[in-house]
């Protein structure tokens, strides 16, 4: 197995996340997983270390300026920093008039403003080499707002203008940044739930993403020859309406 640097995931909670973290870790990528409650993150570490894998689980929280630091820091000492994966959701729902200040800072803050530190801070590795990869997970609220959502879509809708301004300003000293859309309903037990019994047997196959798939998309972003880096890539199953 050969060792390629480090890769940082921030958000990684026990399905995208995860599979981010387990898609690296096969190819040889020691991988930092961070999450405000680390001990949820044993299962992941567990089977990433029985298939012969490298994972540091970190308690992180992306709101914490010093917080995001240290762990892109301990990331960066394992092996330079190669890719880091901003993967925080914050999908809440909530109508306008039931969203309190307090639902609307803290969905900013965990899905744009911890969006931001990481990349900064990930960047602040990357940039005196020249290369690295910092990658933005989006979703359909990225792109417009929904009722019910104002706070969630206005925080994805500015962490994808941070992910814009970054890779113009980055883009040029040899960074990627990449902002993923994924436009779909993803293949989780939370989702599932939500959906209810009736809409779960309606379901066809592969009409729900699955969690390697999204894993998979970052690995082919990862490996683009910068003659040709794709800023923006949306992902949504063959069924999904759009």
């Amino acid at each position: 197995m050969t060792v390629r640097g480090s890769v940082a995931v921030i958000g990684a909670g026990d399905f995208i996340g995860s599979a981010i973290a387990r898609r690296f870790a096969t190819e040889g990528f020691p991988v930092f997983a961070g999450r405000r409650d680390a001990d949820k993150l044993a299962p992941l570490v567990a089977d990433i270390e029985a298939e012969g894998g490298v994972c540091r689980a970190r308690a992180v929280d992306a709101r914490e300026e010093a917080q995001v630091a240290t762990f892109l820091a301990e990331a960066e000492a394992e092996g330079p920093l190669a890719v880091c994966v901003f993967n925080i959701g914050a999908n809440v729902r909530f109508p306008v008039l039931e969203t309190t200040e307090r639902v609307f800072r803290k969905v900013w803050e965990l899905a744009c403003l911890g969006g931001f530190l990481t990349g900064r801070e990930a960047a602040r590795h990357m940039v005196p080499r020249g290369a690295g990869s910092i990658f933005f997970t989006g979703a359909t609220a990225s792109m417009r707002g929904g009722s019910g959502y104002a706070a969630f879509a206005s925080a994805k809708a500015g962490l994808r203008a941070v992910a814009q301004s970054f890779a113009r300003e980055l883009g040029p000293q040899g960074v990627h940044v990449a902002h993923l859309v994924i436009d779909a309903g993803v293949d989780t037990r939370w989702v599932r739930e939500r959906m209810g019994p009736e809409a779960e047997a309606a379901l066809r196959p592969d009409q729900l993403m699955r969690p390697e798939s999204v894993a998979d998309a970052y690995w082919h972003l990862h490996n683009q020859s910068r003659d040709a880096w794709t800023h923006e890539m949306d992902l949504r199953p063959y069924a999904e309406k759009w």
